[in-house]
Order: structure tokens, then sequence, then C-alpha cells
């Protein structure tokens, strides 16, 4: 398979009063409502999808993308990172996660601190994040490791006692983790069938030093966790962002979002670079994983997070969004779902905000390794 082709993000204007001077409401939209089901559902076998659309018409496959998969083998050169981004949630909206894979663990205090001292290595500082939600409460792991628990292949990824590997037509994730702050294991599979693998990657500043993957903007999942005790399935997401360089070097915030629609999914990837110039990605996929640029919906501001964090999205003309749930509320990043109408269908999203300056603070690096521990063997 050849590298995905590169396309960059469009700077735009900055943002006016009149973006965020919306009236009006949204109906809730098909996404996540609610964790509060009675209890969890009973997972059934998943049939692969076979990469059929929602109407059952067969898609229009790229067989050497799919048989490629998300290719574990990147290489990541001294400060740079790459990681691999899934998340889902229940057919019944009942339950949700995310697992992200890290090779240069971009907001590790322990990476930070190794780049302050002269060029670190990212291979020295690999983790796999495992966030879940849902009747129980949430449960968080990431706990951060060496080289010597890393295993690269086109493949595998192995991480620790955790791996992730690529069959052919589906990704298995093979769990292995403790929670923090209070040690609970983590452990079972998930399994990621995408509809298709995308094939172009997106350049997120000017110079090419940050790239984005949307690998598969659509995804069946299904979670078999038998610690704490979770089966269900549901619809998914995977991803990949690769860099040559620190996060916070580049960018003072972005936010980005991805909704699920009747027959795609949507994707709003707002930056806020180092020199002050705001650049964003506005994408429609359809069933078969193929991109076209869209009209961006204008930019609001959602209500702020507990730590005061800004959380901005976007909403068509004459509508309003909304904050449904908050899944992680950090001092510098949250995780959120959020309802919002776009292209006249309401949807609701996955949403996360980022901001690297407090990212960089003292303070923040102070707290951070009570969520991240470090294990060195």
């Amino acid at each position: 398979m050849r590298e995905p082709e590169p396309t960059s993000l469009q700077s735009r204007r900055a943002l006016g009063p009149a973006d965020a001077a919306l009236a009006g409401t949204v109906a809730a939209g098909p996404g996540l409502q609610s964790f509060t089901a009675e209890a969890a559902p009973v997972a059934r076998a998943l049939t692969p999808p076979e990469w059929r659309r929602t109407d059952g018409g067969l898609l229009e496959r790229d067989d050497a993308a799919l048989a490629a998969g998300p290719r574990f083998d990147r290489r990541v050169g001294h400060d740079g990172y790459v990681w691999w981004y899934v998340d889902a949630f229940s057919e019944d909206r009942a339950y949700g996660l995310t697992l992200i894979a890290f090779i240069g663990s971009v907001f590790s205090p322990y990476y930070a601190t190794a780049r302050r001292a002269g060029p670190a290595d990212p291979h020295e500082h690999v983790a796999l994040n495992v966030a879940l939600y849902g009747r129980g409460g949430k449960r968080w792991a990431m706990t951060e490791r060496s080289r010597g628990s890393l295993q690269q292949s086109a493949a595998s990824l192995v991480i620790g006692p955790s791996n992730l590997h690529w069959d052919g037509r589906c990704l298995r994730i093979s769990l292995d983790e403790m929670t923090a702050v209070f040690p609970r294991r983590l452990r079972g599979e998930v399994r990621v069938f995408p509809e298709a693998i995308g094939t172009r990657t997106y350049g997120l500043d000017a110079a090419g030093n940050h790239r984005w993957w949307p690998i598969a903007p659509r995804a069946a999942v299904e979670v078999a966790l038998p610690e704490p005790g979770l089966a269900w399935r549901g619809l998914g997401y995977l991803d990949c962002n690769h860099g040559d360089a620190p996060l916070e070097r580049d960018f003072a915030a972005w936010d980005w979002s991805r909704s699920m629609k009747r027959s795609g999914a949507t994707v709003f990837y707002d930056v806020v670079r180092r020199d002050g110039v705001e650049a964003g990605l506005a994408l429609e996929f359809d069933a078969a994983g193929q991109a076209r640029p869209v009209a961006a919906p204008p930019a609001v501001q959602v209500r702020r997070t507990f730590w005061g964090l800004p959380r901005r999205t976007r909403t068509d003309a004459g509508t309003r969004a909304a904050v449904v749930t908050t899944l992680e509320d950090g001092p510098f990043y949250a995780r959120s779902v959020v309802s919002a109408e776009v292209h006249g269908e309401a949807v609701t999203a996955v949403h996360e905000s980022l901001c690297l300056n407090r990212f960089s603070s003292r303070w923040v690096q102070g707290l951070l390794p009570y969520r991240m521990p470090r294990n060195p063997g």
C-alpha cells in the first residue's frame, strides 16, 4: 500500500461575534443520549460487515487498503509521535469507550521533561490509554512504558501486556491494563471492523510536520471485557495522527469532532497554530470511506468545562449546539458528546477540545503523573 496522499488544512479567518450569534434549538440526534441503561446489552456474535452500505448495497472496496490496515510499523523520529485512536458507543447508547495507542505519548509529563533536556526518543514513552464510560461509572488506564515493552510490525503493535493486531479485515485489541488512580484491572478484547479504509492523510500545519489519517470514519465494534464485566456492540471510528515535532511547539489549541450521519460521517478539525493562524478541515465521508470537502457551518462556543476550558464546535446557522455529556474533563483537555445540526441533519458528535498552552504549564505538568503512572520495565 502506498503512503496515503497528504492534503493540507485550509486557513480560515478569525472567528467573529456573528459566528456565535445563533438562535433556535436542535433536536437530539441519533448518537449517545444516556449512560443509565438498566443492564449491559448481551454481546452477540458480530458478523463482519462485509463492507456493505447501510442500504444493503455492496461497497466499492479498496482491497489493497483493507489488507494493509492501520500500518503499525510507522517510523517515529526524535521528539515525534504517532497514535491510533478508536472511539465507539453501544447500540443502546448506554456505554462508550476510547482507546489510544501512543508511541511518543504526546501528553506525557515524562516525555515533555525528556524533550526539554534535548532530543528525546519517543519509543521510550509508549502507552495504551483506555477509557470506559457508562453504567457503573468511568474507568481510565494509561500506564506509560519504555522501549523494552514495545514491539512493532506492519500488522501488530505490542505495548506491555496489551496489543493491537490487524488480521486483514478486523482490528483486534487485546487489553490487560490497570486503572488509575485506584488500581482495577481492565481485561478483554475489542474488535473493530472498518466499513472501508481511507487512503488519504491531511496536513495539520503549514510545514507538514503534523498529519492526520482518518482510517475508518465508520466501523462496527464489538466489546467483550470480562473485567470489569462489559459486553456490547455498536458503531465506532478509527484514525491516526503522526508528527515530527511536539504538538505544543506548533499549536496553541484545537477542536475536533466526528459525527455519524445516515449514510456516512462528518469530521470537523479546527486548529489554532502557534503563529495565530486558524485553520481547519470540514470533510464528509460516504459509506465507502471516500472524503469530500464540505462547507463548514458557523463555529459556536458551547458550555465551558469544570476547568474553564473553552469548547468550540460547529452547527448550522440558526441552530444551537449543546453539550450532552462531558466524558473527560481535565485542565487542558476535554472529551464530550455534543448535539448539533450539520447540513440539515441533527447529529450527536464526539468532540474534543485541547489547550496546549495549559498543557505546557508547570501546574498541569505536576498533576499529570497521577493519571499517567510510568512503569519503566
